[in-house]
Formats: C-alpha cells, structure tokens, sequence
C-alpha cells in the first residue's frame, strides 16, 4: 500500500519556470489523504514558491524545498540545514569568476541576488514567486544560506562545471534543468528529505511513490521503490528509476496518482 507521495516540480509536474499548475492536482491531493496518503512537493525551488503554486492545499502537503535543506510544513520548518558562512563566501566567489553566471542565494524565507539583471528579475517573479532581495554584496548578507545557485542563459553544464569539480567533496552541486545549478550543504539532497520523513511517519520504501527528471532527484528516486521517471526525464533520473510514466506537458503525473484514487 501507498503511504506517501512526493514529486519533483519543475520539468515533471510543470514546464520549468511556471507559475501554476493543473488544478486537478489539489483534488487528486485531498482525495489521497482520504485514503491515508500523505503528499510532498520536492524541488529546488523555495517553499514559498510552492506554497504559492499549491495554494488550495498548502496547508495539508510535506514542503522538500531547495533540494532537502527545508523541509516541513505550512507554518512548521522540522529540518533547516545552512552552509558554513567560510563555505558559502568562497562558493560565491567562485561562482563569480565566470562573468555570465548570477547567483541566487536562498534564506530561509528570501532569495538574495546582486543582479540588476531586470529581464532575469522579471522572469524569475513570473515563473516562480520569490521573495528576492537584491544586495549589493552576498558575502555581507547576515543570514545564513541554505542554498545557492548559479544561473545561465547558456548550457549550465557548460558554465558551471568548473564549480562542481572544485567544491565536489565539499557539498551537494546538482544540475536543475537547462539553467540551473543548485548548492546545498554536504549531505542534503531530496532522497535524505524522504527519508526523514519516511522515518518521522513510520512509512517504508515499498510503500512510497516519487516522481523526478533531473540530476536532482536522482537520490529521491532511490528511496522509494515505486520511483517514476518522466519520459522527459534526463538520462541521470531514468537510470535511477523502476518506472517511467508520460512526460511532463502530458500530465504523466497526474494520470499515475488517478489510479491511486479509484
């Protein structure tokens, strides 16, 4: 029996970058909790962001936010995992060694940028709702991050590749997308937030079902038997999971859970 649900967002329940979602989903939510099954959004992005875009029932959802450095729920954070401030200063510094990158360095409720970059800025509040906060110096913000992240309007494997052989035994660097690299503390990743929630609830990997289809949910898509990889999904994730199902701009997610309510 199915206990627990949790999925990917961006490039396997959404087009990457997208503010809103099938509203069947929220129906499809409500119906699983009627037959005992808890549901979770895993993804890179901030939980605000999610909240946002699954507002009907963010009240009743497990948030697996920026690749597993915040998990928990409306109102109630039960893991925060930040970086050293050595750490996140010298990775910001790397990270501008290559001009065409711009940083996001997420707090616990804000994301930070130096950008002033408003076609990125406005694209970024579109699609995914942050709080964002533009400094002048990220090393200067108090708070600690607990995830930063690299962008480019380039391959991101070809800008930022320098970035995870230099810190590559000094915290978690996943791929996100075309775009996107995701830095979290050593240790962290979307599979260890499935697993502490496994753990807090009681529920095994044969009885959790997970959706992914990038290099970031590869270690999510080993923690449960029933994973699924979009036929969309990056070769990293197929690779990781048992099974496939449609892709992503097919509602391949939504017609896996449907089965699940009958």
């Amino acid at each position: 029996m199915i206990r627990l649900i949790a999925t990917d967002i961006d490039g396997t329940l959404v087009e990457d970058g997208t503010a809103s979602i099938n509203p069947e989903i929220y129906d499809i939510i409500l119906k699983l909790r009627e037959k005992g099954i808890q549901f979770a959004a895993a993804s890179g992005r901030h939980w605000y962001s999610i909240e946002n875009l699954f507002k009907p029932v963010c009240e009743k959802i497990f948030y697996i936010s920026n690749n597993g450095a915040y998990i928990g729920m409306k109102g109630r954070n039960l893991f925060l995992y930040t970086f050293e401030k050595k750490l996140s200063d010298e990775l910001i510094s790397v990270i501008k060694e290559n001009p065409r990158l711009i940083i996001m360095a997420s707090g616990k409720d804000t994301y930070y940028t130096d950008t002033n970059d408003e076609d990125f800025l406005t694209w970024l509040r579109q699609g995914y709702r942050p709080l964002i906060k533009i400094v002048d110096d990220l090393t200067q913000v108090k708070e600690d991050f607990i995830k930063i992240s690299a962008y480019s309007a380039y391959p991101i494997t070809d800008e930022a590749s320098y970035i995870v052989d230099r810190f590559s035994n000094r915290l978690e660097a996943r791929y996100s997308g075309k775009m996107w690299l995701d830095c979290v503390p050593l240790g962290v990743d979307k599979g260890k937030g499935i697993k502490i929630i496994q753990q807090a609830l009681g529920i095994s990997d044969k009885e959790t079902m997970v959706f992914g289809d990038q290099d970031n949910d590869v270690e999510m898509l080993k923690s449960s038997y029933y994973s699924y990889a979009v036929l969309n999904a990056v070769d990293s994730a197929k690779k990781a999971a048992r099974f496939t199902a449609d892709k992503n701009t097919s509602d391949g997610v939504l017609k896996i859970l449907k089965l699940l309510t009958i």
